[in-house]
């Protein structure tokens, strides 16, 4: 008879005792192996070609204020047509850097998409910032082109390099009316090439280029896709992060993988986002905080159609626990996912899933699949057992490449 492989850690905390680390209690995500070469966009395309509802026809994004939708399909062509342009005329190439200059806008995936499916890494960086911080962020991630949109260009005149308008008829010639003699000539990418340079302060000194690669990509849209509740009809999402956050951008993926309806806010109001909730018939919406504080007000959401709506989830600081049960008293049919991640794990560390999950208030739920923890005495070193306080260390196919350190540095 066969011995059972005893238990090495406790099945409620997932804490091994002998190695002081805490392990996922998740079911083991299933990724491609290591060394295989796709990108993060080919490894997304495959997971939407296993969903049961799979239709190109499908709107991918919708545009909250003008209402102009773009299916599946029309993403693809988009996507590929932008890809071409940006190959055979602007002559982008692996390992090249975009600097990525927007509001949020239905424009920003099509671009992220092609400028990852050349290899190109991406580098977006937040409008409001000054000259200056602007300037900072480009000299870490030391572009070779710029993308911006007409509002915002004006930051980027120290620029040596070209920029394009995002909010151009140039930038739509290109993304849907652009042929070329050549072929698309798909660079071999490699799942440990940097995909994105993401700007984070971290816990201390200046801003950072936090190194994501496309394996940590893959890997964030993997555990993400297989903890998703198994639906008949695709989801309709709302976007009021923006897509230069890792919260955005890792939703960016998710969406298409799940081949999700994005309804693109460009910027945050409380009553648009109500009406698009209501006009668009979002069942999901993802939120930092203040919007929930905002939602659960007395008679703030008055007036509107909500119904449609079954999840929010909120990320990007704490959630209090008398704000969860205002919501959920005014809210009782919707489930509040709570997370919590940062831009060096390309996003989710914990999160609750499912409504039993969800309805521990106060807590940012298990540590995500295929992630190991350790909680660190700060001035010890030592690793410590569960109930007690130190630092998070985190280990896992999520976590950074690094921190971006150019020559100057």
């Amino acid at each position: 008879m066969e011995k059972k492989t005893p238990q090495l850690f406790d099945t409620k905390s997932g804490f091994n005792s002998a190695t002081k680390t805490f392990h996922s209690l998740r079911p083991p995500i299933d990724l491609p192996p290591e060394d295989a070469p796709i990108s993060a966009v080919d490894y997304v395309s495959s997971l939407r070609a296993t969903l049961p509802w799979r239709d190109d026809d499908t709107v991918a994004l919708i545009n909250s204020v003008t209402g102009l939708r773009v299916s599946f399909s029309e993403f693809t062509r988009r996507t590929n047509s932008l890809a071409s342009y940006l190959q055979n005329v602007t002559r982008l190439s692996k390992n090249d850097t975009a600097f990525v200059l927007s509001t949020n806008s239905i424009e920003i995936p099509i671009l992220y998409f092609s400028l990852l499916s050349l290899g190109v890494i991406i580098s977006p960086a937040n409008p409001v910032n000054t000259e200056s911080e602007i300037s900072r962020q480009i000299q870490l991630s030391n572009p070779v082109i710029a993308f911006a949109t007409s509002s915002v260009v004006h930051k980027l005149a120290k620029l040596k390099h070209r920029t394009i308008l995002i909010d151009s008829p140039e930038f739509d010639s290109m993304t849907m009316s652009w042929n070329s003699k050549h072929e698309l000539d798909r660079a071999k990418v490699c799942q440990s090439d940097v995909a994105a340079i993401m700007y984070s302060s971290g816990t201390t000194g200046r801003v950072k280029g936090v190194m994501l690669t496309h394996r940590n990509l893959t890997a964030a849209v993997a555990s993400s896709f297989a903890s998703s509740p198994k639906r008949v009809s695709p989801a309709v999402m709302l976007f009021t992060m923006p897509y230069f956050h890792i919260y955005g951008l890792f939703f960016c993926f998710r969406a298409a993988a799940l081949m999700e309806t994005a309804v693109v806010m460009q910027r945050f109001d409380l009553k648009m986002m109500l009406k698009a909730v209501e006009e668009f018939r979002v069942t999901h919406a993802a939120v930092t905080p203040p919007i929930v504080v905002a939602m659960s007000k007395g008679g703030s959401t008055d007036g509107y159609d909500l119904s449609s709506l079954e999840t929010v989830a909120c990320g990007a600081a704490p959630l209090g626990k008398d704000t969860i049960m205002a919501f959920a008293s005014k809210f009782p049919k919707v489930v509040l996912v709570q997370a919590y991640g940062l831009t060096e794990s390309t996003a989710g560390v914990f999160r609750t899933v499912g409504p039993d999950e969800c309805r521990r208030w106060g807590s940012t739920g298990r540590l995500s699949a295929g992630l190991e923890a350790k909680i660190v005495d700060p001035e010890t070193g030592d690793s410590l057992p569960p109930g007690k306080e130190g630092e998070l260390s985190i280990r896992g196919p999520t976590i950074m490449k690094g921190i971006f350190l150019p020559h100057f540095e």
